[in-house]
């Protein structure tokens, strides 16, 4: 049934991250104007290392299990998959099943009879390590070759899937698709009904980010339909426009290239594409190009701890020393390398810290133009060390600093102002993103393991 042809495709995308939230009569409007299938990624790569390092989610298991009630019951109203990419933000095998359960608890919670699919997508380390034996994996710039001690050091590692395991899983009877780490998903119930990758990927990528290429962003997500010449963009929301610049500009957004973005399968080209306004609210694009790779490539996405971190944080209203803040930042580094020393012998190269002074350069550093002393700055510590008790040690060795440290010129003892008891607060584990390469794919579904669980909640 899923393999008929068509002549276009309608891809209902209601946000830009599950859980985010969205009106629910957006949804509807959605429903209104023919949905084919809704499509929501639920994760990136945007909030740093520490998601996939520690295979954590982002979000909160009540925002998504909200998001999740809505989608599944228009899904299953309106008879149209439902396709959830990168599940718990970094698409680790756990990010997986906690989706799952999830879903899970609102089928049986709606009395919904669903079959639903898990696209397992993190990569077994062995695995990898053979395949670079065989001269598969390559480095993206700027990164070198890989070693296979940064291979082992990885906490998880995922690959990129494109569309095809996720339309492998459609084709095999699911009507939800949960997806470990996945390009845009919006791209693979179009492709599967025969609908060209060029405008099938640029329209999957424009509308990954739900309404962020609308007049109004906060009021949910559009609707993309896709056909043999290109396709068209119309928000959800009535009152919510689209305009050529808005849909242009997503290209500029997480890309290297504007024109250009690599897929698994061949590279999206946009140098041609046509934005066309067809009323004061929806657009329509063509001129969209694939170029077809001669390799199949899955990339890969690792993350391994690099310390442990403790946070302090400080803050000043003193004018005098506001006048000589970087002056005083600068004593204040000093200090904290000598008293550390003194303390508990530890070098400079056993551990790590980095004040932040907010209010003043934090955030541009040199390169910030206001000029003149700031009115406040609170100044962040955060040191990373080989271990916890460390990272806590320098942190509580540098908290009378933090709290009293004079200017050279200052006869007096100041005190500048903590905003908790205790002062120092334990971060855990800080982790760093090693893995920049792809893998020559033998399959374009041979690094992905699919479940296919039967429906059971009977209503």
């Amino acid at each position: 049934m899923h393999n008929e042809q068509v002549d276009q495709v309608k891809v209902l995308s209601p946000t830009g991250m599950l859980g985010a939230g969205f009106p629910e009569a957006t949804i509807e409007r959605g429903l209104e104007l023919g949905a084919d299938v809704i499509s929501v990624d639920a994760g990136s790569t945007d909030s740093g290392p520490y998601y996939l390092g520690a295979s954590q989610p982002k979000t909160t298991r009540a925002a998504v299990a909200r998001d999740l009630r809505v989608l599944l019951k228009a899904a299953a109203g309106a008879r149209i998959p439902l396709i959830v990419g990168s599940c718990g933000t970094s698409g680790t095998d756990s990010g997986v099943d906690w989706v799952a359960d999830i879903v899970a608890d609102v089928l049986a919670d709606e009395g919904l009879d669903l079959r639903v699919a898990r696209i397992y997508s993190e990569q077994d380390k062995d695995a990898l390590l053979k395949s670079m034996e065989e001269g598969r994996v390559h480095a993206l710039p700027p990164l070198g070759e890989l070693r296979p001690e940064t291979v082992r050091s990885c906490t998880h590692i995922v690959g990129v899937m494109g569309h095809e395991p996720i339309v492998a899983a459609l084709e095999a009877g699911a009507q939800v698709v949960l997806a470990g780490r996945a390009t845009d998903t919006a791209a693979a119930y179009p492709m599967m009904k025969g609908m060209p990758a060029g405008p099938t990927w640029h329209a999957a990528k424009i509308i990954e980010c739900g309404g962020q290429c609308t007049s109004n962003p906060r009021a949910g997500g559009v609707l993309a339909t896709i056909d043999a010449g290109g396709f068209t963009i119309e928000p959800l929301d009535p009152a919510v426009a689209c305009t050529p610049i808005l849909v242009a500009a997503h290209m500029l957004y997480e890309t290297v290239n504007p024109f250009e973005m690599r897929e698994p399968d061949g590279t999206l080209d946009v140098r041609e594409a046509v934005h066309t306004a067809l009323d004061e609210r929806i657009v329509r694009v063509e001129g969209s190009q694939f170029h077809v790779a001669d390799q199949h490539t899955i990339k890969l996405e690792g993350a391994r701890v690099t310390g442990y971190e403790t946070m302090s944080f400080s803050a000043i209203r003193d004018p005098h020393i506001l006048a000589n803040i970087d002056d005083w930042a600068g004593l204040m580094r000093t200090m904290i390398r000598r008293r550390v020393e003194q303390t508990i012998g530890l070098s400079e190269d056993k551990y790590a810290f980095d004040l932040r002074l907010y209010g003043h350069n934090a955030i541009l550093g040199d390169l910030d133009p206001a000029a003149g002393p700031p009115r406040e700055v609170g100044v962040m510590l955060l040191v990373n060390a080989p271990d916890q008790n460390t990272a806590t040690a320098v942190a509580k060795i540098a908290n009378p600093l933090m709290l009293h440290l004079p200017t050279a010129d200052m006869d007096f003892l100041p005190s500048l102002a903590f905003p908790a008891s205790p002062a120092e607060t334990e971060r855990g584990a800080a982790y760093e993103f090693v893995l920049h390469h792809v893998v020559d794919s033998i399959t374009p579904t041979g690094m992905f393991r699919t479940e296919i669980e039967e429906a059971s909640h009977h209503g």
